[in-house]
């Protein structure tokens, strides 16, 4: 990928290759993992071609699982993709997987995901600094909601692909330093989360892609100048307004799951029917899948 504003011709040849390849719909990413622990190089080959495509793939494993077995299996099957350092996250479990259920318990209250509600784009870990940025997420499905709890997904070079071709000045806007504050956050028991400074979008040394994003409208502070202004102005069209065309929308059901490169997603609200609760399984990690 070419991260240089001032080169047209480069940017072209990956822009209209990575158009040109983008998956239409949520069938063209999916893909069967006979075992889950020790997926075949067929397999593997299949999930990073979508992942190269898109940044995402959708895996369903030949065998639901649940408990124990879904942790371990869960941590092993990243590691075939190169997902080692997974984030030490504050409601994580000793093994680093974040159940993400709707629950009271202390380290999740008040925090949206946590809950049936809604949540709006986004991309993982937004609130963390750049020196903490989180590159790949897997999201394993053990049980969905009776009814709801659909995610729309949508890789963020494609939004960077949208925000430069309206204008290369909003997609350098979305690369300052400063594009987007979180301001400093003070939880229930007492710890605080500082304040996280940082780019929208920030390109690695070999020019891949990490975006750090949200759509709400509160606790986060936009970078004072008009370019920035209408660069969230018109990324709010593409995906809150749902403009854009390629973004792709499903229900994780069980045994499946979305292996990315945290790309943008949204949730819609949810009911749970009694005595089996919607409960996914999340890991984030700092590097992305190798590979992609």
């Amino acid at each position: 990928m070419s991260t240089s504003i001032e080169n047209p011709a480069a940017y072209k040849t990956w822009r209209d290759a990575k158009l040109a390849g983008y998956p239409a719909s949520a069938n063209d990413i999916r893909v069967t993992i006979a075992d889950l622990a020790v997926p075949t190089e067929a397999e593997r080959a299949a999930i990073l071609d979508r992942c190269r495509r898109c940044g995402m793939a959708i895996y369903e494993s030949a065998k639901p699982l649940s408990g124990d077995d879904a942790r371990a299996e869960l941590r092993r099957f990243a590691a075939t993709f190169g997902l080692w350092d997974i984030e030490d996250h504050r409601s994580a479990d000793s093994d680093g997987i974040v159940a993400i259920e709707v629950t009271d318990q202390s380290s999740k209250r008040g925090f949206i995901p946590y809950t049936n509600r809604p949540l709006n784009w986004h991309t993982d870990g937004y609130y963390n600094g750049p020196h903490e940025a989180i590159r790949a997420m897997i999201l394993h499905c053990v049980r969905p909601a009776s009814a709801g709890g659909e995610n729309a997904l949508l890789d963020p070079e494609i939004v960077y692909i949208r925000l430069r071709d309206q204008n290369p000045a909003l997609a350098a806007a979305m690369t300052h330093p400063e594009a987007m504050t979180i301001p400093e956050s003070v939880e229930e028991d007492g710890r605080t989360r500082p304040t996280s400074i940082g780019p929208v979008f920030a390109f690695d040394a070999g020019g891949k892609l990490t975006t750090r994003y949200t759509a709400r409208a509160r606790n986060v502070i936009w970078r004072d100048d008009d370019d920035t202004r209408a660069a969230v102005a018109f990324i709010d069209q593409l995906l809150a307004k749902e403009q854009e065309p390629l973004i792709i929308k499903y229900t994780l059901a069980a045994g499946e799951g979305l292996i990315s490169n945290n790309v943008l997603h949204t949730r819609t609200g949810f009911e749970n029917a009694a005595g089996a609760e919607r409960l996914l399984l999340r890991g984030r990690y700092a590097k992305r899948i190798t590979g992609t």
